[in-house]
């Protein structure tokens, strides 16, 4: 069985990510948690004196656990879920701590989010804060890009620059266990911004690593040089019939390199297809 983190605040961006997840593993036996955390700037004096005679954190959270079991039973209509197969929890914590604490306690395989939260909201789970899950969860993370419709993905892309290779666990594991899961073929570019010259040596490993794999897959290699990784990507995928994007990060460093900025603000507008994060170790 698979354990699917799900992270909501709420907003119609985080329960499209979710409706996402629900229909990519339709049919499989997933065990699925539902995750509101509560922030500490969430709340004023009024909050707390509404509490009366209840204990100040349950006072807290009620009204998110009413939401959360609202939304869970929905959800099992929707989807046909069997009542074991999703349970909701709540934390009053930092976002990235309490991920962390459900990852490890839950033994989770995958963390699902949107990309924005609540639209003027004084609590905003995403939005900006979706980068520093990536950076500060070591997990892989499925990221659902605001308004999204589902498409099984058939076509996956997996950008590299020239310090990323193929040779790790987060491809051979990773990676290679979603595409044969989906049956996805995997559109690999191997992106050079400055045209060094080992190209030809990472050119040769990547072949090998991909012509030597215990379960063939379905790919395209292709070299670009001299195009920012950003760049690259986008315009292959303007131009093929991409439904998903997966990389391998170290820390941040890519991951911001492909994003072609570092501020975190900008990823919800140069988001615009599913994004699988994997951590290389």
């Amino acid at each position: 069985m698979k354990t699917i983190l799900l992270l909501t605040d709420f907003s119609q961006n985080s329960i499209n990510a979710i409706r996402y997840a629900l229909n990519l593993f339709k049919g499989k036996n997933m065990q699925y948690y539902l995750l509101h955390v509560k922030s500490a700037t969430a709340f004023t004096s009024d909050d707390l004196m509404v509490a009366g005679g209840q204990p100040i954190y349950q006072a807290l959270i009620s009204p998110a656990k009413k939401r959360l079991a609202a939304l869970v039973d929905t959800l099992q209509r929707e989807f046909e879920l069997s009542d074991n197969s999703i349970e909701y929890l709540v934390d009053f914590d930092i976002l990235t701590n309490a991920i962390q604490q459900v990852i490890t306690s839950k033994d989770i395989d995958m963390v699902v989010m949107g990309t924005n939260g609540a639209t003027g909201a004084q609590e905003v789970i995403f939005g900006s804060n979706t980068i520093n899950v990536i950076r500060k969860v070591d997990c892989p993370t499925l990221v659902i890009p605001e308004g999204f419709e589902y498409r099984p993905p058939k076509n996956t892309i997996l950008p590299l620059d020239e310090d990323t290779s193929m040779d790790d666990a987060a491809f051979k594991k990773g990676i290679l266990s979603f595409i044969s899961t989906f049956e996805s073929s995997l559109h690999v570019l191997r992106i050079h911004p400055h045209n060094p010259k080992r190209i030809d040596l990472k050119k040769e490993e990547d072949l090998k690593v991909l012509q030597t794999l215990d379960t063939p897959i379905n790919y395209q290699y292709h070299v670009i040089n001299n195009v920012p990784v950003y760049y690259a990507s986008h315009s292959y995928i303007q131009t093929n019939p991409i439904d998903l994007v997966t990389l391998i990060t170290h820390r941040e460093r890519f991951f911001e390199r492909y994003l072609s900025t570092s501020s975190t603000a900008r990823i919800s507008n140069n988001l615009t297809l599913p994004l699988l994060i994997f951590h290389s170790h």
